[in-house]
Parts: C-alpha cells; sequence; structure tokens
C-alpha cells in the first residue's frame, strides 16, 4: 500500500487536498494521470452499461435537492454509523471497525485487547494478548482469540477494552449514532427552513426523476437508468487511502423490473455482468470474491444484497454492491410526494410500483482496485522496474510516441507527424528526453501500454517499432497496423 500511495504521488495520480495547507483528511486531489484514469473508468463504465445496451438510459441530477427526498428515503432520520470516541486521545472510531477479544488462559478472562478492522487485525490481537499474559506473569495455555465488533459488546465490557490509541482500559465511550449527511443551507437566510444536504448517494435522484424518465423516455419494464455523479459522507474515520473518504463519485444503476419477476435470477445476472465487466478493465478473476450478506445484517430496504469482494493491500473489502432495493424507494417517495409511481405494463395490461435492482459502485475504490491489480514490480535484463500494468481501456495514455534523437530534425519531423494524427484519436504521449531505455521505464511506471519509436530505418521504409509494456517485446509495424492496434484494443 505504501508503494502505491508514494507512486500516486510521484507520477501525479492523487494528491492529499489542500496538501500545502497540510492537507484536509478524507479528501483527495487527482492530478493530471489520475484524472485520465478517473474519466476512462467512467467513460468505460458509461460506453458498456448504456451505450452497448438497449435497455438502460441516463441521468445527472442535481446534487443538492430537496431535504423531503431525503426525508422520505429515511436518510434523515436513519442514515448514521455508530460512533465511539477515546475520551483521553480524543480520537474516534467507527464502532462497527473496532474489534475486541477477550483473552481468556486456562478458561480464566484476565483482560481485554481491541484492534481496528484490517487485513492483518487477527494476528495483532494474537500479540496483544500473548503481550497481556507476558505483562501480568500468567502461567497456562491461551485460548483462541475471538474478534468481535464493538457493537457486539456488552455495556458491561465498554469499561474493560482498551482503547486502540492509548491501550488503555476505560476511556472509550458507549456507541452513538452518528448522521453521515452534510449539512448545508439554500437560500438568504440560515435556520432550519433553510436546511439542505450534500447527497450521500446518487440513487434517490434516480428514483425522484424516475416518473419524469418513465413519461418521456419511452421505456418499459425492465429497464435501467445509469447515473455517475459526486455524492458526500461526513465519515467518521476515512481511512486506507481514497478507500474510504468523504467526497467521492458514484457509478449507480437502478433496474426497474415486475413485482412478480424472478428477482433473485435477476440479481444474479446482475451480479455476473458486474464480475464480467471488472474484468473488462483490468481486475482479475483471482482478487475478486463474493460476499453475501446475512438475512438479519441486510438494510431495511434490501431483500437481498451479494457484495463483490476484492483483495486490497490492506484485507478483502467490498468493491462493488448489488442489492435488491424492492419498491420501498418508489413507495416512499410516492408516499411522500402524492405523486403516482406506477407504470403501465404493456406485456401484462396491469400497473404498479416496479421493484428495483441496483448495481452501486465507487469511482475512487475502483481506482484503487485497479491500482492495486495492475502494479508489479519485475526485473528486466537485470535492472528492477515498476510497472503499471492498466488495461489499455483505463491506461492513461494509449500511446507514447518517441523520436529516437531530438537532434535529428528528420526524425522529429516524422515523429511529431505521426503523434499529431494520434492525438485526434487517442490520448498520446510525447517524449523527447533522454536515453530511449530511461524513456520506456518512464513509460512503464504510468502503466502506458505502447511506445512507437521513430528511427533512421523509418525514413527509409514508413515503419516504426513498437514496443508492448508487459512484455517489453518489440517489432515493426506500418502506421496502418498501429491504429488497426489501438482500435481493436481500445474499443
Amino acid at each position: 500500500m505504501d508503494a502505491i500511495v508514494a507512486l500516486c504521488k510521484r507520477r501525479g495520480f492523487i494528491f492529499q487536498s489542500s496538501e500545502i495547507y497540510g492537507g484536509y483528511n478524507g479528501f483527495f486531489d487527482f492530478g493530471p494521470l489520475g484524472t485520465e484514469i478517473k474519466k476512462n473508468i467512467k467513460d468505460a463504465w458509461w460506453k458498456d452499461m448504456v451505450h452497448r445496451r438497449e435497455d438502460v438510459v441516463g441521468l445527472d441530477s442535481s446534487i443538492i435537492m430537496s431535504p423531503k427526498i431525503w426525508q422520505a428515503s429515511g436518510h434523515v432520520d436513519g442514515f448514521s454509523d455508530p460512533m465511539v470516541d477515546c475520551k483521553e486521545s480524543k480520537m474516534r472510531y467507527r464502532a462497527d471497525q473496532l474489534f475486541f477479544a477477550p483473552v481468556i488462559v486456562d478458561g480464566e478472562n484476565v483482560g481485554y485487547v481491541s484492534v481496528l478492522e484490517d487485513g492483518e487485525m487477527q494476528a495483532e490481537a494474537e500479540e496483544k494478548a500473548a503481550n497481556l499474559k507476558r505483562k501480568l506473569a500468567i502461567q497456562g495455555e491461551l485460548a483462541p482469540i475471538e474478534l468481535k465488533e464493538y457493537t457486539e459488546a456488552d455495556p458491561s465490557e465498554y469499561e474493560k477494552i482498551p482503547s486502540p490509541a492509548t491501550g488503555e482500559s476505560g476511556s472509550l465511550t458507549a456507541p452513538r449514532e452518528f448522521n453521515l449527511m452534510f449539512q448545508t443551507h439554500v437560500g438568504a437566510l440560515s435556520d432550519s427552513t433553510s436546511v439542505a444536504y450534500l447527497r450521500p448517494e446518487t440513487a434517490q435522484g434516480i428514483f425522484a426523476n424516475y416518473k419524469n424518465i418513465v413519461d418521456t423516455g419511452r421505456v418499459k419494464i425492465p429497464f435501467g437508468i445509469a447515473q455517475i455523479g459526486k455524492a458526500f459522507r461526513n465519515e467518521i474515520t476515512p481511512r486506507n487511502f481514497i478507500f474510504r473518504s468523504r467526497e467521492f463519485e458514484q457509478m449507480e444503476m437502478e433496474y426497474f423490473i415486475s413485482p412478480d419477476a424472478d428477482w433473485e435470477t435477476c440479481h444474479r445476472e446482475w451480479i455476473d455482468w458486474c464480475k464480467s465487466w471488472l474484468n473488462s478493465v483490468g481486475i482479475p478473476n483471482e482478487m475478486m470474491g463474493e460476499d453475501v450478506h446475512p438475512l438479519e445484517k441486510l438494510s431495511h430496504y434490501s431483500k437481498g444484497t451479494t457484495d463483490i469482494t476484492f483483495k486490497f493491500p490492506f484485507g478483502e473489502q467490498e468493491l462493488w454492491g448489488i442489492a435488491c432495493r424492492g419498491n420501498f424507494d418508489l413507495t416512499q417517495h410516492q408516499e411522500y410526494s402524492g405523486k403516482s409511481m406506477e407504470i403501465f405494463d404493456e406485456s401484462t395490461k396491469s400497473k404498479y410500483v416496479p421493484h428495483v435492482v441496483e448495481p452501486a459502485l465507487g469511482v475512487d475504490r475502483l481506482f484503487l482496485a485497479i491500482l492495486t491489480a495492475a502494479y508489479c514490480e519485475d526485473e528486466i535484463d537485470g535492472e528492477k522496474r515498476t510497472v503499471m500494468k492498466f488495461h489499455p481501456r483505463i491506461a492513461p495514455y494509449k500511446v507514447a510516441v518517441l523520436p529516437l534523437l531530438k537532434n535529428k530534425p528528420e526524425l522529429v519531423e516524422r515523429a511529431q507527424s505521426l503523434y499529431e494524427k494520434l492525438q485526434r484519436r487517442h490520448s498520446a504521449f510525447w517524449d523527447a528526453s533522454g536515453a530511449i531505455g530511461r524513456r520506456y521505464r518512464r513509460m512503464d511506471e504510468v502503466g502506458t501500454p505502447w511506445c512507437v519509436t521513430i528511427d533512421f530505418d523509418t525514413l527509409e521504409d514508413d515503419t516504426f517499432t513498437i514496443r508492448d509494456r508487459d512484455t517489453t517485446e518489440q517489432k515493426r509495424i506500418k502506421e496502418e497496423e498501429l491504429f488497426s492496434l489501438l482500435d481493436e484494443k481500445l474499443y
């Protein structure tokens, strides 16, 4: 993880927001290369989710909407996380990310350990338990450490569980609910009548516009509405780089189906579609998993939810959630607005409020997954290199044009001609500075799939040397072959 974060800063993928003022926790800025990758992710999703499907249309709703929308959706009263404070260190934690366990020696409870959620937390807890046993100079067999969320602690245990910040017990508070929505004001006055919210999700903008699209979009069941946009959550503990931040982008699609449809089959089809799409942007199957939410942990609106997980450097975590939301949202908006959310189904000649399957994906979280999957260190001709093996669809630059020598006008002129042609259709990069091997390494580190070198043979037979990033293999091709290759790999 440290290597990925360092690369992002060094090569201009991602910067800490407000860095010149010491940074602002939970917010990030995307640099020149990060901006390109982020746009490529969104473009690929939109092309495959909307342009290449006949049953999905697009929407771009506003970030600030009527506060009544958030009352109807339940966000005003129920969009919260359990929060725990350490009274000594003043640190704040999400209770469902704070884990504890009793330390049992020969059947006797001798104390507690606590850890924050990450991929190494079990090993960390076991080490802390062994250290506690040594500190207390207790003989006997240490029982297996069984971690539980702080939300599952008995109130009588709160005073006994040590703070992760200090290691001392007695300073953690009981869990309290903390609303995650950012509040703002609209209009000239700043009082209770002007309160509004930055949206915590893009889905409600889709539900609020559902009837407009039904009336104007010539859609019929089943159909989907897709949206890409910013969302904001006042996270208690933003962490793990861009994995959990306070400002982020979502790519969500609400797929409307008949109440009589086989929602479980539809759900499975969308899970499979999402996994296949992740493959298409460079996420390998071996780094993915599925987490089926147990019934007792489902959201209030969900009939069934499955997360596609990813093996991040800090552990396996949710990447893409696919939820069956039933008709909860449309029914709520129908009740609160007084406007009918029913649709007339031509195939059954009936009216009903449709149910919804929702694949919801965070752009920033996917960005981090793509960085993780692409990051590679290998050795070429005895020299260690860092290479980002981005899928060509996602790579910030698709091809680099490199004149062999910058002091030979005839080479530079021919290379410039090719570069200008490439610029009209692709994101291309020009580099004429330094030894050719050094230029290759620079392009490897930012993930450029192909480098094209214009040399003296080019002036003779109009062919170029094209180098493959992953294999480092080189071959001679003509200009039309280069454009055919790019068209095949990028679209």
